[in-house]
């Protein structure tokens, strides 16, 4: 028969597991979570507890809740069960076996009173995501290099509306149908929007053109700006899905980069952002577009292929963001998706901080 596990046994397996390489256990180690306490503490107040109840939970220990679910797309339900099966999301959260873990509504209380709430006139995640940007600073991960920028779809849930319903929404009203709906008005996303985003089709036969192709998409835009030599998020910004690219550049720019150069593709290319540049000291190093009607001038090719490579490592963030992070948009509204957005974007600088300092330091 199997014994009962012992505190000797469960140590053991601790050790097993931080052998076999915890990323949560280093994570632990290299992010000071203290740091967020005083902003956590302004943005989610606890109650004084004057008509009894439970303690309330830690605020680190509900934010490292969040980071969790946001570096596994996981649902407040997902994340509750997964806290009490993982001895590795235990030992990040400090929790032992007899410890009460967070249910899955004082999870969601702790992200919407986060969502919802506004420190130094912005939203508390953009506080937080500014916070630990300062802290990757002092940590030496300066913003160097010059900054890359793009933006991505998130899906969200598609929406099945009339014509009529879909005409009232973009007018920003609500359609008469929901008004007296309450369940159903709370079910409609009206803030996320279409797009359309192209993709190169693989050729036919060999040595065939590759052709665009035009795809539907659902959704809001993750606008973001890395530095160019750590490849961290700096700045980021979130819209509906059909928001321009173009317009959302001087909300991206980051002043703090040692560098003038600014890399993006074609959709940023514009008199305005042009001039923004250039006015603030900027070197534009966005594609240039090609000339209607005509061939690519070969010396213009050549540059937006140089420019492409560097360009290129912005992709990174994304692919990560939506590969093994799985980042989908579920919630109601452009509030709720920018907490998403911005927790999954504040995750992923966490987890590339992780990847920065494990590196072997080369000569």
């Amino acid at each position: 028969m199997v014994g009962q596990p012992g505190f000797f046994d469960l140590d053991e397996r601790l050790k097993d597991i931080s052998a076999k390489g915890d990323d949560l256990e280093r994570l632990n180690q290299i992010v000071d979570f203290e740091v967020f306490r005083a902003d956590l503490e302004r943005a989610a107040p606890r109650s004084d507890r004057s008509k009894g109840g439970r303690p309330p939970y830690d605020h680190i220990l509900m934010f490292k809740i969040l980071i969790l679910q946001a570096s596994h797309s996981l649902s407040d339900e997902r994340t509750e069960y997964l806290i009490k099966d993982r001895l590795s999301f235990m030992r990040f959260l400090g929790l032992t076996l007899a410890d009460r873990v967070p249910d899955a509504n004082s999870i969601w209380n702790f992200r919407e009173s986060l969502t919802r709430t506004i420190v130094d006139g912005k939203p508390a995640i953009e506080v937080l995501f500014k916070r630990f940007d300062a802290a990757l600073t002092e940590a030496g991960l300066l913003a160097m290099g010059g900054q890359i920028v793009d933006a991505t779809i998130v899906a969200a849930p598609r929406q099945r509306n009339t014509e009529a319903e879909k005409k009232a929404i973009k007018e920003g009203c609500i359609p008469e149908a929901w008004k007296t709906k309450p369940a159903k008005l709370r079910q409609k996303d009206r803030d996320a929007r279409w797009a359309v985003k192209f993709t190169k089709a693989k050729p036919a036969e060999d040595g065939a053109k590759r052709v665009d192709i035009a795809i539907p998409a659902f959704g809001y835009k993750n606008h973001i700006g890395i530095d160019r030599a750590h490849g961290l998020i700096r700045t980021w910004r979130t819209t509906d899905a059909a928001r321009h690219d173009g317009a959302q550049l001087p909300n991206l720019i980051d002043k703090q980069n040692t560098a003038s150069d600014v890399w993006a593709d074609t959709a940023y290319r514009s008199a305005k952002n042009e001039e923004h540049m250039i006015r603030n000291g900027l070197r534009s190093q966005i594609h240039r577009k090609k000339p209607k009607g005509k061939p690519m001038p070969e010396a213009i090719a050549r540059a937006n292929g140089k420019k492409s490579k560097v360009r290129a490592f912005v992709e990174h963030v994304f692919a990560r963001q939506k590969g093994p992070m799985a980042l989908v948009i579920r919630t109601i509204g452009l509030t709720r998706a920018t907490m998403k957005i911005g927790l999954a974007n504040l995750a992923y600088n966490m987890k590339r901080m992780l990847w920065l300092t494990s590196r072997p330091v080369t000569a």
